[in-house]
């Protein structure tokens, strides 16, 4: 009936608990139990008190064969099962091969010195166990108190696998929040970064059209000046007109002085006439002479102020020259400066970068050496295991078909046993190589961000170097102004009047070509302050980023740590199933002669 029974569990999925307790299970029960303990994966608890398992050895080390494949069972009670030193082996054994199991229950037994001992010995293989009940077995007092050392350390282990388990878990929710912090702060330097080309593109775009404005203003001038140009030919004409009228006049007075000489007996009188008129005339020029020279003093006094009030103007068009010349040096030592700095942050990040790819390449090759060493042993030890199992077969021909059924499920559960280390490997590798590709990753997105940034100095230097240009034709054509005001500083007085107009408004477009550079100024210094508060967050950036790699370097070692302890563990559990191997050859004719006895 129990046979019947476990049989129908064994594709069950929703019992957790079995108590068979005081059913009288023989040998057919124990290897119903172990065949439910190898195919079931639902049962958490198996009582078995008052069976009398120990008695039948064939079918309690079938059990105990069961117990070792299982990856389910946490706790196990055995209590009065006549179990002597030689079960308590196989169950060492078994313990030795199962990672699940957590209390067992021995108690009022007959395991003596040799159980305990072996059951000891196990311990130091098996990591899950933390709960061994041995009273009433004839154990001496020393085993029980190493015993409950070893459960106590079972126990811390345990606790501590657990506290790192949800260290690791509050470490990957701080890195994944961590990403996404560092995601937005980049998107906001994006958008920054956008910002400020739209505000230097603006500023770019009302240069231009103050310059223009300057353009269309010198534009104007020359206008004038060609005006004015076309006026002094003018002058000129009028002055060579009067010329050639005066030496007309010369020359007719001479040919009345002849006339006069030749005529001078005969009108007498009438020179003396001629001559009272003359000295008249003579008064009203010399009266009209001194009135013309007052004018000319005047005028020349006039001049003068002009030329004063020109010196003036040149000495503030040479103070602008001189305050352009200050912010153009002003602005190209802030673009070295800005360079260099960019240059230095970019060695220390390439720097940071080289050492992360050389500590990478030495893990890489740490891991896959440490790989090709486990391969090669579990190699050999596979060729070893297949040399015994080729002998084990010549000898095990003779015994009886149940024996070779055994031995194949025992070549399958190696089979799947190796098949398992290999998945679990590969998926760790998997694992840190993603990990490797976010970390490479992560490093262009930080390059991406530098080449970026050198974009932005670079047309930022290239708008500096536009508007030193532009500058430097104002200056040119401010030259040209002062030559051609210089050359026609001798025109007339209504023209000096004109002159002093235009200058005023001149001066006032100075001015404001002047209030607009200090404008220029300040969007200079507040891009310079946004400059360097964008480095400043790139270096807190690559600051955090350098945490991130350490804090990574850290879990990888952790995991290389794992990956050890973990390779160890297989060995000794293929190690442990040799010898459950041996032994079981070893004991089977033994067992089939007391079984016939």
């Amino acid at each position: 009936g129990v046979k019947l029974l476990l049989h129908g569990l064994c594709s069950n999925t929703t019992v957790k608990c079995l108590d068979l307790k005081g059913n009288n299970l023989r040998t057919m029960g124990a290897e119903a139990l172990g065949k439910l303990l190898r195919q079931n994966k639902s049962i958490r608890s198996l009582i078995l008190e008052w069976n009398s398992l120990g008695m039948w050895e064939e079918g309690f080390s079938f059990f105990c064969q069961g117990l070792g494949a299982n990856n389910v069972l946490q706790q196990l009670d055995l209590r009065n099962n006549q179990i002597n030193h030689q079960g308590a082996g196989e169950l060492a054994m078994a313990l030795k091969q199962n990672i699940s199991l957590q209390e067992l229950d021995l108690r009022w037994n007959n395991i003596g010195l040799l159980g305990g001992r072996a059951l000891l010995n196990c311990l130091h293989s098996n990591k899950t166990l933390k709960r061994l009940e041995l009273a009433g077995n004839n154990v001496p007092g020393d085993i029980l108190k190493a015993v409950e050392r070893a459960m106590d350390h079972n126990q811390d282990r345990q606790t501590i696998l657990s506290e790192t388990q949800n260290r690791t878990y509050i470490l990957s929710k701080e890195v994944s929040s961590l990403k996404d912090e560092k995601t937005k702060q980049f998107l906001d330097l994006m958008d920054t970064i956008d910002k400020q080309r739209e505000e230097i593109a603006r500023s770019g775009r009302m240069s231009a059209a103050r310059v223009s404005q300057l353009q269309e203003a010198l534009d104007e001038q020359h206008s004038i000046m060609n005006s004015l140009r076309a006026k002094l030919q003018m002058t000129e004409a009028a002055l060579t007109l009067s010329e050639q009228k005066v030496h007309d006049l010369g020359e007719l007075l001479n040919a009345t002085k002849q006339e006069q000489i030749s005529i001078a007996e005969r009108h007498f009188m009438e020179l003396q006439q001629q001559k009272q008129e003359g000295a008249d005339r003579e008064g009203k020029l010399l009266c009209d002479l001194s009135a013309a020279s007052e004018k000319n003093l005047l005028l020349r006094n006039q001049v003068d102020e002009l030329e004063k009030k020109c010196k003036v103007q040149q000495g503030q068009l040479f103070q602008v020259k001189q305050d352009l010349t200050n912010t153009t040096a002003e602005l190209k030592l802030r673009a070295v400066q800005a360079e260099e700095r960019l240059e230095m942050e970019k060695k220390r990040f390439k720097q940071s970068l080289e050492d992360v790819e050389s500590l990478r390449v030495k893990e890489l090759d740490h891991m896959t050496q440490h790989i090709e060493a486990s391969e090669r042993s579990m190699q050999d030890r596979i060729q070893r295991l297949e040399a015994i199992r080729i002998a084990l077969e010549e000898e095990l021909s003779k015994v009886k078909a149940a024996a070779v059924a055994e031995r194949g499920q025992a070549d399958e559960e190696l089979i799947k046993v190796r098949n398992q280390a290999r998945l679990e490997e590969q998926q760790r590798l998997e694992h840190l190589e993603d990990k490797l590709r976010l970390m490479t990753e992560s490093r262009d997105e930080a390059q991406n961000c530098c080449l970026k940034q050198k974009q932005m100095v670079a047309e930022a230097q290239a708008k500096v170097n536009q508007l030193s240009l532009h500058a430097d034709g104002l200056r040119r054509r401010l030259e040209e102004l002062q030559q051609d005001l210089n050359s026609k500083e001798e025109e007339k007085v209504t023209e000096v009047n004109k002159v002093k107009l235009e200058l005023q408004e001149q001066i006032g477009h100075l001015q404001a070509e002047r209030t607009a550079q200090e404008g220029l100024r300040e969007k200079i210094a507040s891009l310079e302050r946004q400059l360097k508060a964008v480095s400043s967050n790139h270096r807190e950036a690559l600051l955090d980023k350098e945490g991130e790699i350490s804090m990574l370097l850290e879990k990888l070692r952790m995991k290389e740590a794992e990956i050890s302890r973990v390779r160890e563990e297989e060995a000794q559990r293929a190690s442990f199933l040799q010898n459950a191997i041996m032994a079981y050859v070893q004991g089977s004719p033994l067992g089939t002669h007391s079984y016939r006895k």
